[in-house]
């Protein structure tokens, strides 16, 4: 279950799509600055991404949220205490 508010986030399944679609796109052409501009559009799409998974799982853990986040603010909807309980053992031992 934990792993759920993650992977059905609508910001990876875009990401991964794209990404298989750019693949699959590479082999019937040459590589132009547009391929290329297209492959630094994804990079860029799967960091952001991944930083907003970062966050979600630091707001999850009552911990901080940078101010420039997208669910900066909305920390409340994605706190757990089960995963805050996990992350107070940890720093226990």
């Amino acid at each position: 279950m934990a792993l759920r508010k993650y992977l059905s986030g609508t910001g990876l399944i875009g990401t991964l799509t794209s990404g298989y679609a750019l693949l699959r796109g590479a082999n019937a052409q040459k590589f132009t600055w547009r391929t290329g501009l297209g492959w630094v559009s994804w990079g860029i799409t799967l960091a952001l991404t991944i930083g907003t998974i970062i966050d979600i799982r630091n707001a999850s853990r009552g911990r901080t949220v940078s101010e420039d986040s997208p669910i900066h603010g909305k920390e409340a909807k994605y706190y757990s205490p089960r995963d805050a309980e996990k992350e107070l053992a940890k720093r226990r031992r």
